[in-house]
């Protein structure tokens, strides 16, 4: 049987243009046609190892499963990586004769022909990278039994590459693991404990050997106990994820077919002094060897030394390993709120040169905590640092992650020549202790006594500049100073009352934007009382961004070359006697 889908035009037009050769001119989805690899390539061929199924209904239609055949090529070139050319996968459906029957319909699948036990699909192109090459939609077959198991084994050709075979297995019946939602309490202050009874059941037709665990909780959550039969890994703190730690936990035992079974002592689940928004993932699958290493992923664990993690029944039922016949009902999650706070702290830089001279400056903030913040479900960016560059400079380099605005704050087309204000976003988490580091290089275009830009950690959205999490907005702008005079602010955001930071701003900021609403970086917006809202953590003081300080411009350059020099050695001094006092 030969199927047509939109992907099969598409490739089998790819294939004539090659033929003709404009494949420059219209290639696959829109976009460029991977090359063909200088050594013979070698795709390695993948899915899951076993796969159960539901058992042949006495009446109605048998319940189906999804077998995904992926497909994976290893080139680390995304340009010139890739295969262009056609290719066939063949499945050898003989070793499930009897056990199970396979169709070919999954969506997105290519052109597929079955044959007796034999079926042969053909594609065009593959790009470096794991992808989904065929579904395969399997059902037990009339007149198997429970228990009966059999083999797919999948092999693939292309003239100019080869490719790794794959088999996989797939068996009628097994055990069907299922974790029960727990009611938890999911509004929270810092130090609230609740107990965690982890219950899960078979509803499977098999007993399981001995059950794996998987317990994940955010950065704020903490479960105190360290089992001897559950090992531990904690997030690298050097990357931009939520600081989770996983723990894996081998459960023995005989998990019998209808039983339902919990912890012989329930879990401590602790919102710790840093929680904000958390939270704590629970899985139970049958324990393997193959189960922990997929689970591990590649990371470093160590063992627990406390004592023994036991399940023991909870409901007695009716009373040889498998797949789960339905994977997708293994796990729960909830989230938790804590009502808790962030402190996050601006801190800009003094730098000093003469005119037409090049200077390095460090600015961006901190989290002095003491929560950790992490937008788990959106994803998206927790702040932005809003920087308006000091009159009289221009920025030569920046971050990657910042980008070009204008003066009030409004989207800029041209990112690569100065612009006068940048916006650099966090990525989706911002842990205690951490923060963001921004260095920029300016150039002195004129020498200005004390001319200063406003360095500001708001919200990502201009026209809602607040932190809702931040209780002292007063030190959320702190200023680059070049060629200031007296005390700046480069180690601390401006005050308000005493709290944070460590010294006012040099020079008060003066204008403020335009008031749009748009996300950071394409609008400015001002508070009621006139001043740039965002642009000091929505506190109303401070004013805007576009801050220049007291300026005087040099009548000559060699007073400017005197005076730099001066401010140089005057910054140093000044630095010096600040790591000594």
């Amino acid at each position: 049987m030969t199927r047509s889908t939109p992907r099969t035009v598409l490739h089998r037009a790819a294939g004539s243009l090659a033929a003709a050769g404009l494949l420059a001119a219209a290639s696959l989805a829109g976009a460029a046609a991977p090359a063909q690899a200088a050594d013979t390539p070698v795709f390695t061929l993948g899915g899951p190892a076993e796969t159960a199924l539901h058992p042949y209904p006495e009446s109605g239609e048998p319940k189906s499963s999804t077998v995904g055949i992926s497909l994976n090529n290893p080139s680390e070139d995304e340009e010139n990586g890739g295969f262009g050319g056609y290719f066939s996968l063949t499945f050898d459906l003989s070793g499930v004769a009897g056990v199970a029957d396979v169709k070919f319909e999954g969506e997105g699948n290519p052109d597929c022909e079955v044959t007796g036990t034999k079926a042969v699909c053909e594609d065009w192109g593959i790009w470096p990278g794991l992808r989904d090459a065929v579904d395969l939609v399997v059902t037990a077959a009339d007149g198997s039994e429970n228990g009966d198991t059999g083999t797919i084994k999948v092999t693939g050709e292309a003239d100019g590459a080869t490719f790794t075979p794959f088999t996989t297995r797939v068996t009628v019946g097994g055990p069907d693991l299922v974790m029960e939602r727990l009611p938890f309490k999911t509004e929270l202050t810092p130090g609230e404990k609740q107990q965690a009874p982890i219950t899960f059941a078979n509803r499977g037709t098999r007993d399981a050997d001995g059950v794996l665990l998987t317990l994940r909780y955010s950065r704020g959550l903490d479960i105190p106990q360290r089992y001897s039969n559950c090992e531990y890994t904690v997030d690298d703190p050097g990357e931009p994820d939520f600081g989770s730690t996983t723990a894996l936990c081998s459960v023995e035992g005989a998990f019998e077919a209808g039983a339902t079974y919990t912890l012989a002592t329930p879990l401590t689940l602790e919102a710790t002094e840093r929680a904000y928004y958390d939270t704590f993932l629970y899985r139970i699958e049958e324990d393997s060897a193959a189960q922990r290493t997929a689970q591990r992923a590649g990371a470093a664990f160590e063992p627990g030394t406390g004592g023994e993690l036991k399940a023991v029944p909870a409901k007695k039922g009716p009373a040889a390993r498998s797949a789960d016949l339905d994977p997708y009902d293994n796990q729960q999650d909830v989230d938790f709120r804590t009502k808790n706070t962030a402190d996050f702290v601006a801190y800009g830089d003094d730098v000093a040169g003469a005119e037409g001279s090049f200077v390095k400056a460090d600015i961006g903030f901190r989290n002095e905590g003491p929560a950790w913040i992490g937008h788990i479900r959106s994803g998206e960016d927790v702040a932005t640092v809003d920087f308006t560059v000091p009159q009289g400079a221009s920025v030569t380099s920046k971050p990657e992650r910042c980008r070009a605005v204008t003066a009030d704050g409004k989207y800029r087309e041209d990112q690569t020549s100065p612009a006068p204000r940048y916006v650099c976003n966090t990525s989706m988490t911002v842990r205690d202790g951490s923060g963001l580091d921004l260095p920029f290089e300016l150039r002195v275009d004129k020498a200005m006594v004390g001319a200063s830009g406003a360095v500001t950690v708001r919200n990502i959205w201009l026209q809602n500049p607040e932190l809702p999490f931040d209780p002292k907005p007063g030190n959320n702008t702190a200023y680059l100073v070049l060629n200031g005079e007296g005390d700046g602010s480069d180690s601390g955001g401006a005050t308000e009352g005493g709290d944070g930071g460590s010294g006012e701003p040099s020079t008060p900021p003066t204008s403020s934007p335009d008031p749009e609403e748009s996300e950071s970086g394409t609008s400015g917006s001002t508070t009621s009382g006139g001043s740039t809202a965002g642009t000091a953590g929505g506190s109303g003081d401070g004013g805007g961004l576009a801050s220049t300080g007291s300026i005087a411009l040099i009548a000559s350059g060699t007073a400017a070359a005197a005076l730099a020099a001066g401010l140089v050695l005057f910054t140093a001094a000044r630095r010096r006697a600040a790591r000594h006092s």
